[in-house]
């Protein structure tokens, strides 16, 4: 239990599960690991805040706090949203349910919760929580993060803020275009996005990327390789295991991706001069060994560097599970810093 009297909440609302912690005026998180609730974001906005609300009061519980003590929250969620989290008209995967076309969803639970809200997606809310477990929350460094999940997501950071942009599509660095042709294998592909770009990042550095094209690239290469005898979905899912247990040709799904990464970073160096680089998701949530070997290989994609820049720190972004209601917290106690809640 909290000794202080102010707490913020940190509330990650993905597409199956909701994930909480809390963080205290100290800056000590209250819940270690993952605390979750179901999310049921597709039976609409009516429902799923419900869910908020008692997951919330069920995580307060678990970690001794009264939510009394409860002055803000931060939530994250996929996108796309603006800014202010008035959600896409177009709907998207998490939110299928007609009733969320253009829903505010800030607004929504501020209203229920009768707090503070603030919003960020959930990459931009990952990144904030890896460069201030590196940084910490008040600080003036900047950094750029990737991170490798269903598709690709992340976040530039400068200040201890998330840059979000004019209309919140700050930090979409997944669809980023990069010179990948001049990544060795990749000869007759051609990578498309789901957003319709063709050689973005996320088109080579994803998830999907794997299963719909880079996994079937190599596997026509290597017909004889037992991937090949699976439907593609379930193989896909297979990659990621094989590849760190040494497999040839898994290893070279992940060397294209890790290459992708450092030529999109040495992008990115080029226009912010960042102090650090993070990286994170399913692609470094792994053994050391395979870790290590991956981020090496984002190094040896990346051109030439100027002698200062050479040196610049990849880090991989802890607590990866709880990674984006760490950072919405984080983003909550900002908040109340500013207004002097």
């Amino acid at each position: 239990m909290s000794p202080v009297e102010k707490v913020v909440a940190g509330i990650d609302l993905g597409g199956t599960a909701i994930n909480y912690t809390f963080l205290d005026e100290r800056g000590q998180f209250l819940i270690q690991g993952l605390c979750e609730h179901p999310a049921r974001s597709v039976e609409g906005p009516e429902v799923c805040l419900g869910q908020i609300v008692a997951g919330l009061e069920a995580a307060a519980a678990r970690a001794g706090i009264p939510v009394s003590k409860l002055v803000a929250a931060g939530l994250d969620t996929p996108g796309p949203a603006s800014n202010a989290g008035v959600l896409s008209r177009r709907g998207s995967t998490n939110f299928v349910h007609p009733d969320w076309a253009g829903y505010d969803i800030r607004a929504g639970l501020e209203d229920r919760l009768g707090l503070p809200v603030t919003y960020l997606n959930d990459g931009n809310a990952a990144a904030l929580w890896g460069h201030a477990s590196v940084f910490g929350s008040e600080n003036h460094a900047t950094s750029v993060s990737a991170i490798i999940g269903t598709g690709l997501g992340g976040g530039v950071i400068t200040g201890g803020r998330v840059v979000t942009g004019r209309n919140g599509f700050g930090g979409e660095l997944g669809h980023v275009l990069i010179p990948w042709q001049s990544i060795p294998g990749l000869d007759g592909l051609e990578p498309a996005c789901n957003c319709g770009r063709k050689g973005d990042l996320e088109s080579l550095c994803s998830l999907t990327a794997i299963r719909r094209t880079l996994l079937p690239h190599f596997l026509a290469r290597h017909p004889a390789h037992p991937l090949a005898a699976a439907e593609i979905g379930e193989a896909a899912k297979q990659v990621r295991g094989q590849a760190e247990r040494g497999d040839a040709v898994c290893r070279e799904i992940f060397r294209v991706q890790a290459r992708a990464l450092g030529l999109f970073f040495d992008e990115m160096i080029n226009v912010f001069d960042p102090d650090a680089l993070f990286v994170g998701g399913g692609a470094v949530e792994t053994g050391a060994e395979f870790r290590e070997w991956f981020l090496a290989e984002i190094r040896a994609g990346m051109p030439s560097q100027r002698e200062e820049q050479a040196t610049l720190p990849i880090h991989v972004i802890s607590d990866g599970d709880s990674a984006g209601a760490r950072g919405a917290a984080l983003d909550a106690a900002r908040l109340v810093r500013e207004r002097g809640l």
